[in-house]
């Protein structure tokens, strides 16, 4: 068997689930490895951030959610989005009203009210767009695959990391992201770990920036 150059570091490898609109944790843990596998056939969880995420809005953090309907068989690319309710102008105008006077919104902003419009019906699909759209703008290029499902902890090098970005267990301690301080539109006080939307409407081209400041050791 080939062996690696003595000087070449093995290859870090982490698998984790796809987020709505995901948090800058879930950022900073692309950043940290060299290779991400995104596994959409895991078993869906209710109520974590596969269907919600955080902003910042003047007077509170809000929470936005993607109703969703699960079938029995209760996997993520099976769940489909509930148009029954008024979801998306809800999220929409909640955008609106944290971001409109950012920086950075009307220049971004376009590229998220696209995908909204197309009305996806599952939710997989959506996720998937949101995630593409933000990797670019904040100019992440690790090397990131989707559908692998099944690897277990060390397996093949690659870690299970399902569930454990964002966990809302109490306690819960931030593994890959120490914040790092940057300019919100509402508050004098900075609230860390909001949805990258946060962060890429109010700094722009300086989010890929704060993000590698925001990253912890390796």
């Amino acid at each position: 068997m080939p062996q690696s150059p003595v000087n070449e570091l093995p290859s870090r490898e982490a698998r984790i689930e796809l987020q709505y609109l995901p948090s800058l944790e879930y950022f900073a843990c692309i950043l940290h490895y060299d290779h991400i596998w995104i596994d959409v056939e895991e078993r869906y969880v209710k109520q974590t951030f596969r269907n919600r995420c955080q902003v910042l809005t003047a007077n509170k953090v809000d929470t936005l959610t993607v109703p969703v309907s699960i079938d029995n068989h209760g996997l993520t690319k099976d769940v489909k989005i509930d148009y029954s309710q008024d979801w998306v102008r809800r999220h929409l105008g909640c955008l609106q009203a944290a971001y409109g006077k950012s920086p950075f919104y009307e220049y971004y902003a376009p590229e998220f009210l696209g995908i909204f419009q197309k009305k996806y019906n599952f939710l997989i699909d959506l996720n998937y767009e949101l995630l593409t759209i933000c990797l670019r703008l904040v100019g992440i290029k690790n090397r990131v695959t989707y559908n692998l499902s099944g690897t277990k902890n060390g397996e093949n090098g690659v870690l299970n990391e399902i569930s454990q970005i964002n966990n809302k267990k109490a306690g819960y301690i931030f593994k890959y992201y120490a914040p790092e301080p940057y300019y919100q539109t509402f508050g004098n006080d900075f609230v860390s770990n909001l949805s990258i939307v946060d962060l890429i409407f109010n700094m722009g081209p300086e989010a890929k920036s704060v993000l590698l400041r925001s990253l912890k050791s390796r």
